[in-house]
């Protein structure tokens, strides 16, 4: 021990003694009588000593905060939105075609062609359910020189599907699925223009059913698969139901070819039913889309199918221009072609279901809002 320390102690040791034996006994209360087995404690308490050599690796420094390099925002901040279930698509296209001849020593006919179109996409998934919802409108036109104007392309398309899953690792739903198809507007076998072949609601299809959904994470890939679906064909114009057109019950004549009984305004299939649609990127700025329904019906002609099938090519230049490469394919067997009836209004010739195929090529200008 320090002799500085032991000296000190010494010291104080002999104050106590001193103080105990200058006061005696009587400086000492009698409330508080001595006890002979009594141990007085000393406590000697010693000042830290404050570190004078610090450590080079303490950093005691206070940190320095600079804004010198700090820019400011280029963007204002976007306010905070509550996260939406849905997401939606509103996109409007226009393509045109154009082919003009000034003095055209080969010959040919100045003719413009415009189609427009629009569709609304209203789509919600959360967890075990999802929901898709469409509305496709279009419509074409082409002028010709000389010539009264043609329609191109004429098609209401609407479907809402409704998907239920059971847990949200897999990609399968039950589902309930609801389709509308009609057109706007006269249909004609040109250049006839007194006789429409079509029209609003003649035909119009309705399909109703029940079954199971395979889609992918991305919604790029939807198989739809339905043992149990209802077909309504109407045909609302009575001329049209009366030749018993789209397959429809046509009208009973007299021999007078004055109806008995008018024609049958509606038909009703049961059948079973597979769509698909399928969206991918084939190269840098080029998307191919690929839809397609299958019908065949349980009652009349199981075994036969019904085919409408889509399949489009979109190059994209820009932002807003685009190329469109489409081709449409439909088979029907109660659509009938070349019928022939006489003078007095009796069928000659009975009508035959073909294939029906249409393309397209159009560059024009797509907007979504």
């Amino acid at each position: 021990m320090n002799c500085k320390i032991l000296q000190k102690l010494f010291f104080a040791l002999l104050f106590i003694t001193s103080c105990i034996s200058t006061y005696g006994q009587d400086s000492i209360p009698e409330s508080y009588p001595l006890d002979s087995t009594t141990i007085d404690t000393v406590v000697i308490r010693r000042t830290l000593v404050k570190i004078k050599n610090i450590p080079r690796s303490a950093n005691l420094t206070n940190p320095v905060i600079s804004f010198n390099k700090t820019k400011p925002l280029k963007n204002k901040p976007r306010k905070f939105r509550v996260p939406s279930f849905w997401t939606k698509i509103n996109r409007f296209g226009i393509n045109f075609s154009e082919v003009a001849f000034v003095n055209w020593n080969a010959g040919g006919q100045n003719s413009v062609s415009g189609l427009g179109n629009l569709r609304f996409e209203r789509n919600y998934k959360f967890r075990y359910i999802q929901w898709d919802n469409y509305l496709e409108l279009r419509y074409g036109l082409n002028a010709q020189e000389d010539r009264k104007l043609r329609k191109t392309d004429d098609a209401i398309k609407i479907s809402s599907t409704f998907g239920y899953r059971r847990d949200t690792i897999t990609n399968w739903y039950y589902s309930v699925k609801a389709n509308f198809n009609s057109q706007f507007s006269n249909g004609y076998k040109y250049p006839d223009r007194a006789n429409p072949i079509s029209r609003f609601m003649s035909p119009g299809y309705f399909f109703l059913g029940a079954g199971t959904s395979f889609i992918t994470v991305n919604q790029k890939f939807n198989l739809y698969i339905s043992p149990l679906t209802q077909k309504a064909t109407f045909v609302l114009d009575q001329d049209l139901a009366d030749n018993g057109s789209f397959g429809v019950k046509k009208a009973v004549l007299d021999a007078n070819n004055e109806v008995i009984t008018p024609g049958e305004n509606s038909f009703i299939e049961l059948g079973f039913l597979i769509t698909n649609k399928w969206e991918t990127d084939i190269a840098k700025n080029v998307g191919l889309r690929h839809d397609l329904s299958l019908y065949t019906d349980y009652l009349s002609s199981f075994g036969n199918i019904d085919v409408d099938w889509e399949l489009n090519l979109t190059l994209k230049v820009n932002k807003f221009m685009t190329t469109n490469i489409g081709t449409h394919m439909i088979y029907d067997d109660d659509i009938l072609f070349d019928r022939i009836v006489d003078a007095s209004g009796n069928e000659t010739q009975a009508g035959r279901p073909k294939i029906q195929f249409k393309q397209s090529l159009g560059v024009g200008i797509t907007y979504e809002f």
